[in-house]
């Protein structure tokens, strides 16, 4: 087992322009240590959050398997094992069951502890009565809340002393699992929307969103559109009831947020992607491009991503077709947008939040 991370590289594989940025932090090394110091060869390993596959690579000879939640976290995993020379074959979601008893898990903490306890349930629920967790997370994102959820689920929680400001938390003593309902409901224009824990602004439908709602522009000329980064489905929902022989697309990079919006978006003119780009759409594809896109990626703000989306948009608008955007007024999108798109407007404007409508140069 190789812990010395100077003989691996690991890459970012985002669209950060940020070189500050690393592809690990001290918590995944000082799970990766703790991992180390255990007996866990003849343990079936499973790995949880891996972003970039840091742990993933690192253990691979331990053949685990990780547990992702983002499409772009498994691209990274692949692409940083094969730039590695690893094999990468054992993946799967956090609501689908595995082969295999996990006797071993290795879970970096995420931002949402919604996602940290849809995580022990998924290990709760496919693993040996003798798991061990080692959990890890810096100092500085620490919330008493995350022992809290992990004592539901275990019975000895340890922490380690802090290093390069990390700390872990070894979880032992498997409780007997209380199966929770994984999805929560949020009321909106009189329908009621699921979505699974750990998906985006989980107590209401959020207030950018709510206000991209009422200024939407689109019309029956509308034929083909896409709803990009679409959470549980709102957006999308919303103008189906509107123009219901539209056909939508619906796509995101969170697995959890596709197979919600499944639950919430439904019909033959309705079509799910879990992808974080558009190689599978062709140019000239749409007449309207609506979204509320993710700036913040766990503790990271990062407006790279959703710039590098806005370019792909306009290669896939139909000529005359256009793009939507609500967006925190802070961002001021609009500079790097005129890059793109020859004419912006701003629909709408509050103290928070703006409406940008783009349009692609018709033929």
């Amino acid at each position: 087992m190789n812990s010395d991370h100077s003989t691996l590289t690991i890459e970012r594989y985002d669209a950060s322009e940020d070189k500050s940025l690393k592809a690990f932090s001290a918590a995944d090394e000082l799970i990766l240590q703790h991992c180390t110091e255990l007996n866990s060869k003849n343990k079936f390993l499973g790995i949880y959050h891996d972003r970039f596959g840091y742990l993933s690579c690192h253990l691979n000879q331990l053949n685990p398997t990780s547990v992702f939640t983002n499409k772009s976290q498994l691209s990274a995993i692949e692409l940083n094992c094969k730039a590695n020379h690893l094999n990468f074959s054992n993946s799967s979601d956090p609501i689908s069951s595995l082969e295999n008893k996990i006797g071993l898990a290795l879970l970096k903490v995420p931002k949402s502890l919604a996602l940290f306890e849809l995580y022990l349930q998924h290990i709760s629920q496919n693993s040996t009565t003798e798991v061990h967790v080692i959990v890890g997370y810096m100092t500085r994102h620490f919330s008493p809340k995350m022992i809290e959820i992990a004592e539901k689920y275990f019975e000895k929680v340890e922490q380690s002393r802090a290093v390069k400001k990390a700390r872990t938390a070894i979880l032992k003593g498997k409780k007997a699992l209380v199966e929770a309902n994984l999805i929560d409901s949020l009321e909106y224009n009189n329908q009621t929307y699921q979505q699974y824990w750990g998906v985006f602004s989980a107590k209401h439908i959020d207030y950018a969103t709510q206000f991209f709602l009422t200024h939407i522009k689109a019309g029956h000329a509308d034929k083909h559109i896409l709803d990009l980064a679409s959470g549980n489905g709102i957006i999308a929902n919303e103008l189906l009831k509107k123009l219901p022989n539209s056909i939508v697309h619906l796509m995101d990079d969170s697995f959890l947020a596709v197979e919600s919006a499944k639950l919430n978006v439904k019909g033959e003119n309705v079509h799910h992607h879990f992808e974080n780009n558009f190689s599978t759409f062709n140019d000239n594809t749409f007449d309207l491009i609506v979204t509320n896109p993710p700036f913040h990626f766990e503790y990271e703000i990062n407006i790279q991503i959703p710039i590098q989306l806005f370019r792909e948009c306009y290669r896939c608008l139909k000529p005359g077709g256009n793009l939507q955007i609500v967006a925190n007024n802070h961002l001021n999108y609009s500079s790097q947008l005129k890059e793109i798109f020859p004419t912006i407007e701003i629909i709408a404007q509050n103290d928070n939040f703006v409406v940008l409508k783009c349009e692609k140069k018709p033929a």
